[in-house]
């Protein structure tokens, strides 16, 4: 068993602009979140990732980087940062910072000198081509709507952006592109920071010549399998491993949008040559429609579980999984697979929280923090949402009110809305007015009633944390196998863990009503019960499942 500090951890998401104001100007910063460490603590965590903190003019909310070496004004200083990290180390916490490096923002020295003229030192680190007949040079779209080429007047080419136009893509072929990414890595691990979760490194490595992609139904635009996972992509991560990562003790994991299972297994090989894991996106995808994410459906159970479990089973002895529901991208999961009941977010959580791999968890998810309302698109602050609405409602391939819906159930802006600490105005968020509107329901989900009720989403969160990392099933919770159950069922999600002869069985009915269960006979000699969102969970043959019912019993 190759045992690491990484695979043992639990990972908490930080979105610094949502998570705590410290200086009442609407905006969460670095004081407020080492104003939070004691919180975090109390949870059990030891590893945050913080979402990017650099200087930035924020068209992507701090994803569009002007400078990698000095922190976003609204978020403090150098100074503010340096003593997050050593209070963060001195209450046993680790942090991994966001590498954003497919892309700068256009306000970044390198692409002002870039964009200054054709022959400027700078031009090749980033993608410029002429246009084709007065057209851009291809039919690759961005991820934020509209073509993936801008204009630029000055001389006359286009340079690519895979995400909004004010994010170049940096040219990773060029050597003197990743050498300046390496030194600036190097001195964020010299300052003592513990790893990197890298955005988008699927897309560093395009296909050469930059050809036409397929387009889709309902889409103008192609290109996305011409820009990830590329053909080089793997020499330069493992390039960066040799010159950089391997020289420190960290995590890292990759965001690779587009992975396939064997891409995975290059990515975040045990062999140890490039990343520790990768975000793979598959299941997240799962209730989308013709209309992409702006839909109000739901997941399908079974395919949902035969999903995960294919990522457990493929990845077994050959790479690592990491774990996740919700991040910074994505809805909150309690709306989303659940009802918004703490019951349900207790069964969602149990169910990722005993898979095998390293478990995220994002900001309010351990209180079971919701999906919010925004009623209209003027109270989203949203690249990707608002130029969708101005897209789909603009063409007339959506209704205002569908499109909303579809907002309102997969937009990232869910995730955005200020950390509910108390009853407080604005949540205890800000004095001031918040950047985002908070949502309404924090009178009734917030932090401090949270910690002081013993059956609340948070401290049945802490519970599975501790069960994980600090309990006598640590190990085979980290390290055991997984095997799925009832893999037919629409209803309930169960599995098997084990290791050297130990067995646990997590069982969770995904619904919101009872369920008739029938107990295979094998795994009747229930030993103890580790943890339950029911006072009552004896193992039997045949079970009636109350809503959303959840447990794990060592069999």
């Amino acid at each position: 068993m190759d045992r690491n500090w990484w695979k043992e951890s639990v990972v908490y998401q930080i979105y610094p602009r949502s998570f705590c104001d410290s200086n009442g100007d609407g905006i969460g910063d670095l004081r407020g979140i080492a104003g939070k460490l004691d919180y975090l603590k109390e949870l059990g965590i030891n590893v945050i990732w913080l979402s990017p903190v650099y200087k930035s003019p924020n068209d992507d909310n701090g994803y569009d980087i002007s400078d990698y070496q000095d922190i976003m004004d609204e978020f403090g200083t150098l100074q503010d940062f340096d003593d997050l990290l050593k209070s963060a180390h001195e209450h046993g916490i680790k942090i991994v910072m966001d590498l954003v490096v497919n892309h700068t923002s256009d306000e970044h020295p390198w692409f002002v000198e870039s964009r200054s003229s054709k022959d400027n030192d700078k031009r090749d680190f980033y993608i410029w081509r002429e246009g084709r007949n007065g057209n851009p040079p291809n039919n690759w779209g961005s991820c934020f709507s509209g073509p993936a080429w801008e204009y630029d007047e000055k001389t006359d080419m286009y340079y690519l952006h895979c995400f909004s136009k004010k994010q170049p893509d940096l040219n990773w072929d060029n050597p003197k592109v990743r050498d300046e990414v390496f030194r600036m890595m190097r001195w964020w691990c010299d300052r003592g920071i513990d790893g990197f979760r890298m955005d988008v490194i699927s897309m560093i490595s395009k296909v050469p010549g930059l050809p036409d992609g397929k387009v889709p139904d309902n889409s103008k635009y192609g290109g996305l399998e011409n820009t990830t996972n590329g053909p080089h992509v793997h020499e330069y991560l493992q390039e960066m491993n040799k010159k950089v990562l391997s020289k420190y003790d960290l995590m890292t994991v990759g965001e690779c949008a587009g992975v396939t299972i064997e891409e995975a297994k290059k990515y975040a090989s045990l062999d140890g040559k490039e990343l520790n894991m990768v975000f793979q996106f598959e299941h997240v995808g799962l209730d989308y429609d013709e209309n992409g994410k702006w839909t109000t459906k739901r997941f399908d159970l079974r395919e949902l579980k035969n999903n995960l479990s294919k990522w457990q089973y493929e990845l077994e002895g050959k790479a690592w999984n990491s774990l996740f529901w919700d991040n910074h991208d994505q809805p909150r999961i309690v709306s989303r697979l659940g009802d918004n009941s703490p019951l349900s977010a207790k069964s969602i959580a149990t169910v990722l929280h005993f898979m095998k791999g390293t478990p995220y968890v994002y900001q309010g998810e351990e209180l079971g923090m919701t999906n919010c309302s925004f009623g209209r698109i003027e109270n989203c602050r949203d690249i990707e949402e608002i130029n969708a609405y101005k897209d789909l409602v603009g063409s007339g391939k959506m209704s205002p009110e569908d499109m909303m819906a579809g907002i309102e159930a997969k937009g990232r802006d869910n995730a955005r809305t200020p950390m509910q600490w108390d009853s407080t105005d604005n949540a205890g968020f800000t004095t001031g007015k918040p950047w985002i509107m908070v949502n309404p329901n924090y009178k009734e989900i917030n932090a401090e009633d949270e910690l002081k009720n013993e059956d609340s989403v948070f401290n049945y969160y802490k519970k599975l944390i501790s069960l994980r990392r600090n309990s006598k099933w640590s190990e085979l919770i980290v390290y055991g196998d997984y095997k799925l159950l009832d893999e037919e069922s629409s209803h309930v999600f169960s599995y098997i863990r084990e290791l050297n002869g130990r067995r646990l069985l997590v069982l969770c009915n995904m619904t919101d009503r009872d369920i008739n269960y029938k107990c295979d006979s094998k795994y009747l000699s229930s030993k103890e019960l580790l943890i339950s969102n029911y006072k009552d969970a004896a193992l039997t043959e045949d079970m009636n499942l109350k809503p959303w019912f959840s447990a794990v019993w060592e069999i």
